[in-house]
Formats: C-alpha cells, sequence, structure tokens
C-alpha cells in the first residue's frame, strides 16, 4: 500500500513538473470537429498558435481577460491563430453533442473556431496534466513548441507574461 501511494504521489509530481518544462516539442493531434467529424488542430505547423483548452464547466473563467484581449486585439497578428477546443471529457454532466451544438451557435455569430476534444487527447498527447474544471491557455510556435502554458484562473503576472511571449509569435 505504501509502494502504491508513493508511486501515485510520484507520478503526479513527475506530470505536474513536465506541464511546466517549456518549452517543447508537441505534435498535432486528431480530435473532432463541431460535426463530430475528426479533425487535425488547424494551421499546425504552417503558424504560431494560441489555444483555449476549456471545461465546459469553467468556460467563463477568465472571461474578462478573453472579451479584453478580443476587444483590444492585443493577440492578433498575421503569423498567429487563435482558437478554442473543449474538452468534453471533463465535462460529464454535458452531452457532448448538446456542447458541439451550442459552440456551433456561439461561433456561426463570431466566425470562432472551436473543436472537441472528447477523450483528452490533447492534453495526454501534450502532457498537459489535470486539466479538468481548469480555462488552460497554451501557445504553440509553428516550429511545433509548446512555449506558454497556464491553467486556471490567470493572475496579472500570467496575463503579463502571456503578452510578453505573444508578442514574439505574432
Amino acid at each position: 500500500m505504501k509502494t502504491l501511494l508513493f508511486l501515485s504521489a510520484f507520478l503526479l509530481g513527475t506530470s505536474a513538473l513536465s506541464a511546466q518544462n517549456l518549452p517543447r516539442k508537441v505534435e498535432n493531434v486528431k480530435i473532432l470537429d463541431l460535426d463530430g467529424n475528426p479533425a487535425n488542430l488547424p494551421y499546425f505547423g504552417e503558424k504560431n498558435l494560441m489555444i483555449f483548452y476549456v471545461d465546459p464547466d469553467r468556460h467563463k473563467q477568465n472571461e474578462d481577460f478573453t472579451y479584453d484581449m478580443e476587444e483590444n486585439h492585443r493577440a492578433e497578428g498575421e503569423n498567429l491563430y487563435g482558437f478554442g477546443v473543449m474538452n468534453l471529457k471533463d465535462a460529464p454532466m454535458i452531452p457532448n453533442g448538446m456542447a458541439r451544438s451550442m459552440a456551433k451557435k456561439r461561433t456561426a455569430k463570431n466566425g470562432a473556431t472551436v473543436l472537441a476534444d472528447q477523450d483528452r487527447v490533447l492534453s495526454t498527447t501534450w502532457g498537459l496534466g489535470d486539466c479538468n474544471n481548469q480555462f488552460v491557455l497554451l501557445v504553440v510556435s509553428k516550429e511545433g513548441e509548446l512555449v506558454f502554458l497556464r491553467k486556471g484562473i490567470l493572475s496579472e503576472k500570467d496575463k503579463e507574461e502571456f503578452y510578453r511571449v505573444i508578442e514574439k509569435y505574432k
């Protein structure tokens, strides 16, 4: 029993440590579009990516930050493509089809790209650790390196660091 507890604690610590080991190489993943069809991450390897990986249970986490960024165009640039990925696996009370349908209605109005991750493919493949109940902000360079990662409610320091990092990738 002690061995099992030690191993569990070690693995949790290792995954938290690896989530902060940046920059690191990541690969394109196949998840779903809003119609439920397989889709790769758009522009992977072609443009720098700003990804909002969001648990639908916490979709309003950092809402002020995202609205401010949109309204003030602080993260726009010719070499940067931003989009959202819904972490559906960590929102078991919201049926996947319903979440995709709600996102389709919203994207029809704002033109945003949103994809769906039903099986934690993105977080598992990229070693992001626990993303349940988290708003996860990611920046991936066009060279396929994860260069920025923050989870949960963003502090002012996190926001400043994001804007500092994103300047290089616009």
